[in-house]
């Protein structure tokens, strides 16, 4: 056993490279991480899907004045009466972006429009639906509580304190915060470096024609449209044959532009998968099987040594493998490496099995389901069919899968599986 084995397998009893459980793997792949430290400014539209790099500090109290929540009329609660009507006098009108110049004293009133800023003296706006106006005075009915539909200044941000931590990832409602405050241009992280290519002498291109054993690949396009979704700057190297000599060469070129490294394919025992002795050579090989299906042959390590090393991800060939490991693994770590510190992980539901599901235990199973919704309101899974690892079609036509943790056994229908939905993800 190496040193690495052995720094490893002092933290987790359960260590086997050959057969690793899935949540001791993501284990030991997080403390293989560091995120990336260098940053660079953008303007403020660019940044939807980047990753903020500093923390932003609020520059202006939002809303920046007291300002009615309600159509309605801006009051000073100690007018109000409590056991019967109050009549108020109106002196005017406050609109949204044009307050009302005066100073309301006892006894007045003033129509108030929603974002309108509250005229001086006023403490309360009662809602317009309540009241009746007639011959300049306005009927309020009693119960009306101090302070009510009023936004104050600074209640959404105030002035100096955080608005967004640093980590955060810019999504619309980010992009809307930050114009809030007035900021045109923001620090983020620079984008993670992603390479990857696609090995076996049996992959075709598209584009070119089919020879006799050959396939066209479609796991560069799979994992392209995964990179992608997730901000990294991608780097497709193609398909590179099962050689040696070429292998290797990749992985140094690959290593030597991106922050990581994902293969597909060459990763299992056959006498043509280079990569896990290649790896052994060029850097350390920390894993190379998961006790799961499908994806046990899952390889993680670094390419070099030191703090720039590239992490390496080999997934399987099989192209739904390549997809379930993607998720289960590569996914969250490449987040972390792109320096994301928010609430990123992938939420999981439980509902009802439709069918009965045969499994063993001892691995973790992901199978590809469709969640629906019966006449009655219920949500159930059912299998989308056959779940052959080659069988890229039960990705499409499925909407989540259906995850049988390690030591689960059998499911019964009625039983609640656990299901990791699709929507926005695949």
């Amino acid at each position: 056993m190496s040193a690495l084995d052995l720094v490893i397998a002092s933290c987790l009893a359960d260590y086997d490279p050959n057969a690793l459980p899935v949540d001791s793997a993501k284990t030991i792949i997080r403390e293989f991480l560091s995120p990336v430290t260098s940053r660079e400014r953008v303007a403020l539209r660019t940044a939807l899907g980047r990753v903020l790099g500093e923390d932003l500090l609020s520059t202006i109290d939002v809303p920046a004045h007291n300002n009615s929540a309600m159509d309605g009329y801006a009051v000073r609660a100690s007018d109000l009466h409590a056991d019967g009507p109050t009549q108020l006098r109106r002196i005017g009108n406050a609109f949204a972006g044009r307050a009302f110049a005066g100073t309301m004293g006892a006894g007045e009133c003033v129509r108030v429009m929603t974002g309108a800023v509250m005229p001086l003296g006023a403490d309360t706006v009662v809602v317009q639906e309540v009241t009746r106006e007639a011959g300049g005075m306005v009927i309020i009915p009693p119960g009306q509580k101090a302070g009510e539909n009023m936004r104050f200044a600074g209640e959404d941000l105030a002035l100096g304190k955080l608005a967004l931590p640093a980590g955060k990832l810019i999504r619309p409602a980010e992009l809307g915060l930050i114009a809030s405050l007035g900021i045109g241009e923001v620090a983020v992280k620079r984008r993670l470096r992603v390479a990857f290519f696609s090995t076996g002498d049996e992959l075709a291109s598209i584009g070119q024609p089919l020879a006799e054993g050959q396939v066209y690949d479609s796991n560069r396009y799979t994992l392209h449209g995964m990179l992608t979704r997730l901000g990294c700057e991608v780097i497709d190297m193609g398909v590179v044959r099962d050689d040696p000599a070429s292998l290797e060469s990749a992985l140094l070129d690959a290593a030597a532009n991106a922050d990581a490294v994902i293969t597909s394919g060459g990763v299992s025992v056959g006498e043509a998968d280079f990569i896990r002795s290649l790896l052994a050579r060029l850097g350390d090989v920390v894993f190379w099987k998961i006790a799961m299906r499908p994806g046990r042959p899952m390889a993680f390590g670094r390419i070099g040594h030191g703090p720039d090393a590239a992490r390496f991800f080999g997934l399987p060939g099989n192209p739904v493998a390549v997809m379930v490991t993607f998720y289960a693994f590569v996914r969250d770590a490449l987040l972390t490496m792109a320096g994301r510190t928010d609430a990123f992980a992938l939420p999981r539901l439980q509902v009802a099995s439709r069918t009965a599901l045969r499994k063993k235990p001892g691995r973790t199973e992901y199978q590809r389901g469709i969640v629906e919704q019966d006449s009655n309101g219920k949500w159930s899974a059912r299998l989308t069919g056959q779940q052959g690892s080659g069988v890229l079609r039960s990705m499409s036509e499925a909407n989540c899968l259906i995850v049988l943790e390690h030591e689960r056994g059998d499911v019964a229908p009625g039983d609640l599986v656990t299901v990791q939905m699709f929507e926005g993800l695949v």
